[in-house]
Protein backbone atom coordinates (compact mmCIF):
# COMPACT_ATOMS: atom_id res chain seq x y z
CA UNK A 1 0.00 0.00 0.00
CA UNK A 2 3.23 2.43 -0.10
CA UNK A 3 2.97 5.03 -2.47
CA UNK A 4 5.63 5.17 -5.14
CA UNK A 5 9.11 6.64 -5.23
CA UNK A 6 10.53 9.44 -7.67
CA UNK A 7 13.97 9.19 -9.03
CA UNK A 8 15.07 12.19 -10.90
CA UNK A 9 17.90 11.17 -13.17
CA UNK A 10 18.14 8.05 -15.56
CA UNK A 11 22.22 7.75 -15.06
CA UNK A 12 23.54 4.68 -13.24
CA UNK A 13 22.94 6.18 -9.72
CA UNK A 14 19.35 6.25 -10.40
CA UNK A 15 19.23 3.43 -12.50
CA UNK A 16 20.55 1.23 -9.88
CA UNK A 17 18.29 3.33 -7.21
CA UNK A 18 15.23 2.35 -9.46
CA UNK A 19 16.33 -0.98 -9.70
CA UNK A 20 16.69 -1.66 -5.78
CA UNK A 21 13.02 0.11 -4.97
CA UNK A 22 11.30 -1.90 -7.63
CA UNK A 23 13.11 -5.19 -6.08
CA UNK A 24 11.59 -4.29 -2.69
CA UNK A 25 8.33 -4.25 -4.40
CA UNK A 26 7.74 -0.15 -4.50
CA UNK A 27 6.91 1.41 -7.60
CA UNK A 28 8.98 3.79 -9.06
CA UNK A 29 8.96 6.67 -11.58
CA UNK A 30 11.86 7.35 -13.03
CA UNK A 31 12.43 10.92 -14.74
CA UNK A 32 15.03 11.37 -17.06
CA UNK A 33 15.48 14.98 -19.97
CA UNK A 34 17.06 13.25 -22.41
CA UNK A 35 15.39 10.89 -25.02
CA UNK A 36 17.21 7.63 -23.02
CA UNK A 37 18.28 6.55 -19.75
CA UNK A 38 21.82 5.67 -19.62
CA UNK A 39 23.36 8.84 -18.56
CA UNK A 40 27.70 9.21 -18.77
CA UNK A 41 28.43 5.95 -18.75
CA UNK A 42 26.45 4.85 -22.02
CA UNK A 43 29.62 7.52 -23.45
CA UNK A 44 32.06 5.41 -21.89
CA UNK A 45 34.01 2.70 -23.65
CA UNK A 46 35.63 0.86 -20.56
CA UNK A 47 35.48 0.91 -16.83
CA UNK A 48 38.76 1.61 -14.62
CA UNK A 49 40.13 -0.65 -12.90
CA UNK A 50 39.04 -3.77 -14.22
CA UNK A 51 38.39 -2.58 -18.09
CA UNK A 52 35.33 -4.08 -18.54
CA UNK A 53 33.29 -2.85 -21.38
CA UNK A 54 30.63 0.03 -20.16
CA UNK A 55 27.91 -0.60 -22.16
CA UNK A 56 28.26 -4.21 -21.52
CA UNK A 57 27.98 -3.87 -17.51
CA UNK A 58 24.57 -0.54 -18.12
CA UNK A 59 22.45 -2.09 -21.01
CA UNK A 60 21.02 -5.21 -19.22
CA UNK A 61 20.33 -2.54 -15.93
CA UNK A 62 19.05 -0.23 -18.63
CA UNK A 63 16.99 -3.34 -20.41
CA UNK A 64 15.93 -4.44 -16.87
CA UNK A 65 14.72 -1.06 -15.91
CA UNK A 66 12.66 -0.66 -18.78
CA UNK A 67 10.96 -4.12 -18.57
CA UNK A 68 10.58 -4.35 -14.93
CA UNK A 69 6.81 -4.20 -13.99
CA UNK A 70 7.40 -1.77 -10.86
CA UNK A 71 9.33 0.94 -12.77
CA UNK A 72 7.83 3.20 -15.14
CA UNK A 73 10.40 5.62 -17.22
CA UNK A 74 9.41 9.35 -18.35
CA UNK A 75 12.09 10.11 -20.63
CA UNK A 76 12.29 13.96 -22.24
CA UNK A 77 11.19 14.65 -18.87
CA UNK A 78 11.54 17.44 -16.35
CA UNK A 79 10.26 18.06 -12.77
CA UNK A 80 8.37 21.55 -12.43
CA UNK A 81 7.08 21.51 -9.14
CA UNK A 82 6.88 19.74 -5.84
CA UNK A 83 4.63 20.14 -2.63
CA UNK A 84 3.74 18.32 0.67
CA UNK A 85 6.65 16.18 2.52
CA UNK A 86 7.57 12.59 3.57
CA UNK A 87 5.07 10.43 2.26
CA UNK A 88 2.87 12.46 0.47
CA UNK A 89 4.63 14.78 -2.31
CA UNK A 90 2.83 15.95 -4.67
CA UNK A 91 5.15 16.41 -7.64
CA UNK A 92 4.05 17.80 -11.45
CA UNK A 93 6.20 16.58 -14.27
CA UNK A 94 6.17 18.32 -17.58
CA UNK A 95 6.86 15.69 -20.64
CA UNK A 96 8.27 17.21 -23.97
CA UNK A 97 6.81 16.12 -27.13
CA UNK A 98 8.87 13.05 -29.14
CA UNK A 99 6.87 13.93 -31.70
CA UNK A 100 6.87 10.36 -32.63
CA UNK A 101 4.11 7.77 -31.43
CA UNK A 102 6.32 5.58 -28.70
CA UNK A 103 2.92 2.43 -29.60
CA UNK A 104 3.80 2.26 -32.72
CA UNK A 105 8.10 3.44 -33.22
CA UNK A 106 9.72 -0.21 -33.27
CA UNK A 107 13.35 1.78 -33.69
CA UNK A 108 14.25 0.65 -37.32
CA UNK A 109 15.81 3.80 -38.03
CA UNK A 110 14.51 4.23 -41.54
CA UNK A 111 13.52 7.61 -40.76
CA UNK A 112 17.13 8.86 -39.84
CA UNK A 113 18.72 7.39 -43.23
CA UNK A 114 16.06 9.34 -45.13
CA UNK A 115 16.10 12.53 -42.94
CA UNK A 116 18.11 15.53 -44.46
CA UNK A 117 18.89 18.21 -41.78
CA UNK A 118 22.23 17.19 -39.87
CA UNK A 119 23.56 18.83 -36.86
CA UNK A 120 26.24 18.38 -34.34
CA UNK A 121 25.59 14.79 -32.68
CA UNK A 122 26.26 16.01 -28.74
CA UNK A 123 26.15 11.83 -27.80
CA UNK A 124 28.97 11.42 -29.84
CA UNK A 125 30.33 15.04 -28.27
CA UNK A 126 30.13 16.98 -31.39
CA UNK A 127 33.06 14.35 -33.08
CA UNK A 128 30.11 13.64 -35.82
CA UNK A 129 26.85 14.31 -37.07
CA UNK A 130 23.06 12.92 -36.80
CA UNK A 131 20.04 13.60 -37.99
CA UNK A 132 17.30 16.04 -37.17
CA UNK A 133 15.58 12.43 -36.39
CA UNK A 134 17.64 9.81 -34.41
CA UNK A 135 17.78 7.56 -31.92
CA UNK A 136 20.87 8.83 -29.39
CA UNK A 137 22.11 5.85 -29.47
CA UNK A 138 22.07 2.11 -30.39
CA UNK A 139 21.49 0.88 -26.65
CA UNK A 140 18.98 3.71 -26.32
CA UNK A 141 16.24 2.80 -23.80
CA UNK A 142 13.52 3.24 -24.88
CA UNK A 143 14.78 2.32 -28.44
CA UNK A 144 12.68 5.28 -29.98
CA UNK A 145 13.04 8.16 -32.64
CA UNK A 146 12.99 11.21 -31.46
CA UNK A 147 12.47 14.63 -33.41
CA UNK A 148 14.71 17.55 -32.38
CA UNK A 149 12.37 20.67 -33.16
CA UNK A 150 15.20 23.18 -33.41
CA UNK A 151 16.91 21.41 -36.00
CA UNK A 152 13.86 20.05 -38.10
CA UNK A 153 12.72 21.36 -41.15
CA UNK A 154 9.31 21.02 -41.31
CA UNK A 155 9.22 22.79 -37.21
CA UNK A 156 11.22 24.90 -38.33
CA UNK A 157 9.77 26.15 -42.28
CA UNK A 158 7.16 23.84 -42.75
CA UNK A 159 8.58 21.79 -45.53
CA UNK A 160 10.15 18.24 -45.80
CA UNK A 161 7.91 15.66 -43.53
CA UNK A 162 9.95 12.77 -45.73
CA UNK A 163 9.90 10.65 -42.26
CA UNK A 164 6.50 10.59 -41.73
CA UNK A 165 6.11 9.11 -45.57
CA UNK A 166 9.18 6.82 -45.11
CA UNK A 167 8.19 5.73 -41.56
CA UNK A 168 7.15 2.17 -42.18
CA UNK A 169 4.32 1.88 -38.96
CA UNK A 170 3.42 5.66 -39.03
CA UNK A 171 4.79 6.47 -36.34
CA UNK A 172 5.61 10.41 -36.80
CA UNK A 173 2.96 12.65 -34.86
CA UNK A 174 3.94 16.23 -35.70
CA UNK A 175 1.17 17.25 -33.73
CA UNK A 176 1.90 16.02 -30.29
CA UNK A 177 1.91 18.43 -27.19
CA UNK A 178 3.91 18.96 -24.18
CA UNK A 179 2.06 16.65 -21.63
CA UNK A 180 2.00 18.05 -18.03
CA UNK A 181 1.99 14.58 -15.39
CA UNK A 182 1.22 14.94 -11.84
CA UNK A 183 2.62 12.35 -9.27
CA UNK A 184 1.88 11.63 -5.62
CA UNK A 185 5.05 9.90 -4.37
CA UNK A 186 5.88 8.87 -1.07
CA UNK A 187 9.91 10.12 -1.21
CA UNK A 188 12.28 11.65 -4.06
CA UNK A 189 16.30 10.64 -4.93
CA UNK A 190 17.94 12.96 -7.32
CA UNK A 191 20.93 11.68 -9.37
CA UNK A 192 20.75 14.02 -11.77
CA UNK A 193 24.98 13.73 -12.69
CA UNK A 194 27.62 15.84 -13.55
CA UNK A 195 28.91 17.62 -17.07
CA UNK A 196 32.53 18.50 -17.90
CA UNK A 197 34.06 21.72 -17.88
CA UNK A 198 34.59 23.50 -20.74
CA UNK A 199 38.57 24.45 -21.28
CA UNK A 200 38.04 27.08 -23.57
CA UNK A 201 38.78 29.37 -21.33
CA UNK A 202 42.27 28.20 -20.63
CA UNK A 203 43.84 29.79 -23.60
CA UNK A 204 47.08 28.32 -23.46
CA UNK A 205 45.75 24.66 -24.25
CA UNK A 206 44.11 25.71 -27.25
CA UNK A 207 41.38 23.79 -26.63
CA UNK A 208 38.58 25.04 -29.24
CA UNK A 209 41.90 26.78 -31.87
CA UNK A 210 43.83 23.21 -31.86
CA UNK A 211 41.13 20.36 -33.10
CA UNK A 212 43.94 18.06 -31.79
CA UNK A 213 43.45 19.34 -28.42
CA UNK A 214 40.14 17.65 -27.25
CA UNK A 215 38.57 16.61 -23.85
CA UNK A 216 38.70 13.04 -22.13
CA UNK A 217 35.03 12.43 -23.15
CA UNK A 218 35.40 13.91 -27.20
CA UNK A 219 38.29 10.93 -26.35
CA UNK A 220 36.13 8.15 -24.74
CA UNK A 221 33.84 8.49 -28.19
CA UNK A 222 36.91 8.52 -30.79
CA UNK A 223 38.39 4.96 -29.21
CA UNK A 224 35.18 3.41 -28.35
CA UNK A 225 33.82 1.01 -31.08
CA UNK A 226 30.58 2.47 -31.50
CA UNK A 227 32.28 6.15 -31.78
CA UNK A 228 32.66 8.11 -35.08
CA UNK A 229 36.29 6.44 -36.32
CA UNK A 230 34.80 2.51 -35.04
CA UNK A 231 37.19 2.49 -32.77
CA UNK A 232 40.14 3.83 -34.47
CA UNK A 233 42.77 6.68 -33.32
CA UNK A 234 41.73 9.08 -35.92
CA UNK A 235 43.14 12.18 -34.75
CA UNK A 236 40.31 15.20 -35.97
CA UNK A 237 42.24 17.37 -37.85
CA UNK A 238 43.36 15.28 -40.50
CA UNK A 239 42.36 11.47 -39.58
CA UNK A 240 46.03 10.80 -39.25
CA UNK A 241 46.34 7.86 -36.65
CA UNK A 242 47.66 8.94 -33.13
CA UNK A 243 50.61 7.84 -31.86
CA UNK A 244 51.56 10.23 -29.69
CA UNK A 245 49.22 11.04 -27.09
CA UNK A 246 49.62 13.12 -23.84
CA UNK A 247 46.83 13.81 -21.17
CA UNK A 248 47.06 16.90 -19.15
CA UNK A 249 45.55 16.12 -15.83
CA UNK A 250 43.60 19.09 -13.66
CA UNK A 251 42.46 20.84 -15.95
CA UNK A 252 40.02 23.26 -14.26
CA UNK A 253 40.51 21.81 -11.50
CA UNK A 254 42.77 22.37 -8.71
CA UNK A 255 43.11 26.42 -9.01
CA UNK A 256 41.52 29.07 -7.46
CA UNK A 257 42.55 31.78 -10.55
CA UNK A 258 40.45 29.78 -13.34
CA UNK A 259 38.42 26.48 -12.91
CA UNK A 260 37.50 24.99 -9.54
CA UNK A 261 39.46 24.62 -6.47
CA UNK A 262 38.68 21.18 -5.51
CA UNK A 263 39.63 17.52 -7.05
CA UNK A 264 37.39 15.85 -9.29
CA UNK A 265 39.61 12.60 -7.81
CA UNK A 266 38.77 10.14 -11.23
CA UNK A 267 40.66 11.85 -13.39
CA UNK A 268 43.72 10.27 -12.27
CA UNK A 269 42.50 6.70 -12.89
CA UNK A 270 40.19 7.80 -16.35
CA UNK A 271 43.92 9.00 -17.77
CA UNK A 272 45.56 6.03 -16.86
CA UNK A 273 42.40 3.72 -18.23
CA UNK A 274 42.29 5.57 -21.66
CA UNK A 275 46.14 5.15 -22.26
CA UNK A 276 46.04 1.63 -21.47
CA UNK A 277 43.21 1.78 -24.13
CA UNK A 278 45.46 3.18 -26.43
CA UNK A 279 48.23 1.09 -25.54
CA UNK A 280 46.14 -2.09 -26.32
CA UNK A 281 45.04 -0.69 -29.34
CA UNK A 282 48.76 0.29 -30.54
CA UNK A 283 51.11 -1.30 -27.94
CA UNK A 284 54.30 0.96 -29.61
CA UNK A 285 52.26 4.32 -29.15
CA UNK A 286 54.00 6.90 -26.85
CA UNK A 287 51.49 7.61 -23.94
CA UNK A 288 52.33 10.24 -21.18
CA UNK A 289 50.56 11.50 -18.51
CA UNK A 290 51.19 14.89 -17.00
CA UNK A 291 50.15 14.97 -13.46
CA UNK A 292 50.23 17.35 -10.25
CA UNK A 293 49.39 14.48 -7.95
CA UNK A 294 48.02 11.10 -8.20
CA UNK A 295 44.88 9.82 -6.37
CA UNK A 296 44.73 6.09 -6.31
CA UNK A 297 42.77 5.57 -3.40
CA UNK A 298 40.30 3.03 -4.39
CA UNK A 299 40.08 -0.50 -4.81
CA UNK A 300 42.69 -1.66 -7.01
CA UNK A 301 43.60 1.26 -8.20
CA UNK A 302 47.49 1.80 -7.05
CA UNK A 303 47.75 -1.76 -8.72
CA UNK A 304 46.08 -0.95 -12.07
CA UNK A 305 48.79 2.42 -11.83
CA UNK A 306 51.59 0.01 -11.61
CA UNK A 307 50.45 -2.36 -14.05
CA UNK A 308 50.24 0.65 -16.46
CA UNK A 309 53.49 1.81 -15.89
CA UNK A 310 55.37 -1.50 -15.49
CA UNK A 311 53.23 -3.98 -18.57
CA UNK A 312 51.64 -1.33 -20.88
CA UNK A 313 54.66 1.34 -20.61
CA UNK A 314 52.96 4.41 -20.13
CA UNK A 315 54.80 7.37 -18.68
CA UNK A 316 54.11 9.27 -15.48
CA UNK A 317 55.57 12.68 -15.61
CA UNK A 318 55.05 14.95 -12.63
CA UNK A 319 54.30 18.93 -13.78
CA UNK A 320 51.22 20.31 -14.74
CA UNK A 321 52.06 21.71 -18.84
CA UNK A 322 52.54 25.68 -19.24
CA UNK A 323 51.29 25.57 -22.50
CA UNK A 324 50.19 24.08 -26.01
CA UNK A 325 51.35 24.69 -29.20
CA UNK A 326 51.08 23.81 -32.72
CA UNK A 327 53.56 23.64 -35.50
CA UNK A 328 52.08 25.20 -38.46
CA UNK A 329 54.12 22.96 -40.44
CA UNK A 330 53.73 19.17 -39.45
CA UNK A 331 50.38 20.21 -37.50
CA UNK A 332 51.92 18.22 -34.58
CA UNK A 333 51.14 20.01 -31.02
CA UNK A 334 54.33 21.11 -29.15
CA UNK A 335 53.80 20.64 -24.88
CA UNK A 336 55.96 22.87 -22.75
CA UNK A 337 56.40 21.84 -19.30
CA UNK A 338 58.49 21.61 -16.37
CA UNK A 339 58.96 18.05 -14.88
CA UNK A 340 58.49 19.69 -10.64
CA UNK A 341 60.67 16.08 -9.76
CA UNK A 342 63.82 16.56 -11.52
CA UNK A 343 63.20 20.60 -12.16
CA UNK A 344 63.84 20.16 -15.93
CA UNK A 345 61.54 22.56 -18.54
CA UNK A 346 61.38 20.46 -21.84
CA UNK A 347 59.23 20.32 -24.62
CA UNK A 348 57.24 17.34 -25.81
CA UNK A 349 55.75 16.70 -29.40
CA UNK A 350 52.42 14.86 -30.07
CA UNK A 351 49.94 13.95 -32.32
CA UNK A 352 46.51 13.86 -29.64
CA UNK A 353 46.64 16.20 -26.43
CA UNK A 354 43.61 14.85 -24.08
CA UNK A 355 42.66 17.52 -21.67
CA UNK A 356 41.55 15.41 -18.27
CA UNK A 357 38.72 17.81 -17.62
CA UNK A 358 36.94 18.57 -14.05
CA UNK A 359 33.83 17.47 -12.98
CA UNK A 360 31.29 20.31 -12.45
CA UNK A 361 27.68 20.32 -11.56
CA UNK A 362 24.68 21.10 -14.13
CA UNK A 363 23.25 24.56 -14.23
CA UNK A 364 20.20 23.36 -14.13
CA UNK A 365 20.56 22.49 -10.77
CA UNK A 366 19.94 25.62 -9.80
CA UNK A 367 16.21 25.33 -11.05
CA UNK A 368 15.89 22.10 -9.55
CA UNK A 369 16.61 22.94 -6.20
CA UNK A 370 14.44 26.05 -6.18
CA UNK A 371 12.23 23.42 -6.97
CA UNK A 372 12.75 20.71 -4.62
CA UNK A 373 13.54 23.27 -1.96
CA UNK A 374 16.89 22.02 -1.64
CA UNK A 375 20.32 23.93 -0.72
CA UNK A 376 23.49 24.39 -3.17
CA UNK A 377 27.05 24.32 -2.08
CA UNK A 378 29.65 27.29 -3.35
CA UNK A 379 29.89 24.91 -6.67
CA UNK A 380 26.66 23.98 -7.72
CA UNK A 381 25.97 20.96 -6.17
CA UNK A 382 23.31 19.48 -4.20
CA UNK A 383 24.31 20.20 -0.62
CA UNK A 384 23.69 16.99 2.19
CA UNK A 385 23.30 16.98 5.77
CA UNK A 386 26.65 15.97 6.02
CA UNK A 387 29.39 14.76 3.30
CA UNK A 388 31.09 12.24 6.01
CA UNK A 389 28.25 10.87 8.63
CA UNK A 390 25.46 11.62 6.39
CA UNK A 391 26.24 12.13 2.70
CA UNK A 392 22.80 11.22 1.21
CA UNK A 393 19.97 12.94 3.36
CA UNK A 394 19.51 16.63 2.48
CA UNK A 395 17.64 19.43 4.43
CA UNK A 396 14.60 18.83 3.08
CA UNK A 397 12.93 15.42 5.22
CA UNK A 398 12.37 12.61 2.21
CA UNK A 399 14.50 14.21 -0.47
CA UNK A 400 17.55 11.97 -1.20
CA UNK A 401 20.68 12.46 -3.20
CA UNK A 402 23.09 10.25 -5.15
CA UNK A 403 25.68 9.71 -7.25
CA UNK A 404 27.49 12.99 -8.94
CA UNK A 405 24.87 15.78 -8.46
CA UNK A 406 26.38 16.31 -5.05
CA UNK A 407 30.17 16.04 -5.94
CA UNK A 408 32.37 14.17 -8.48
CA UNK A 409 32.41 10.57 -7.36
CA UNK A 410 33.42 7.35 -9.92
CA UNK A 411 30.85 4.98 -11.18
CA UNK A 412 31.13 2.08 -7.85
CA UNK A 413 30.50 5.07 -5.53
CA UNK A 414 27.45 6.21 -7.35
CA UNK A 415 26.01 2.68 -7.23
CA UNK A 416 27.05 1.98 -3.65
CA UNK A 417 25.11 5.47 -2.64
CA UNK A 418 21.92 4.91 -4.88
CA UNK A 419 21.44 2.03 -2.81
CA UNK A 420 21.84 3.63 0.06
CA UNK A 421 19.33 6.38 -1.00
CA UNK A 422 17.18 3.01 -2.09
CA UNK A 423 17.09 1.82 1.39
CA UNK A 424 16.29 5.11 3.01
CA UNK A 425 12.94 5.91 0.40
CA UNK A 426 11.67 2.65 1.11
CA UNK A 427 12.23 2.80 4.48
CA UNK A 428 10.15 6.08 4.10
CA UNK A 429 7.77 4.98 2.40
CA UNK A 430 7.29 2.06 4.61
CA UNK A 431 7.05 4.16 6.99
CA UNK A 432 4.26 6.72 5.92
CA UNK A 433 2.48 4.01 4.51
CA UNK A 434 1.39 2.21 7.43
Amino acid sequence: MSKPVLVIGGGVAGIQAALDLADRGLKVHLVEKSPSIGGVMAQLDKTFPTMDCSICILAPKMIECSRHPNITIHTLSQVTGVSGGPGDFKVKVIKEPRSVDESKCTGCGICSEKCPAKVKDEWQEGLTERKAIYIIFPQAVPLIACIDRDNCLYFQKGICQICSKVCPAGAIDYEQKAEEIDLDVSSIIVATGFQEYDPSELGEYGYGRFEDVITAKEFERLVCASGPTGGHLNRPSDGKIAHRVAFVQCVGSRSHKKGYPYCSSVCCMYATKEAVLIKEHEPASDVTIFYMDLKVFGQGFQEFVDRAQSHWGVKYVRGRPGEIRRNPVTKDLTIWYENTETGEVAEKEVDLAVLCTTMISRPENKELADVLGLELDEWGFFESLDPLMNPIETNRPGIYICGCCHGPRDIPESVAEASGTAACAAETARRYGQ
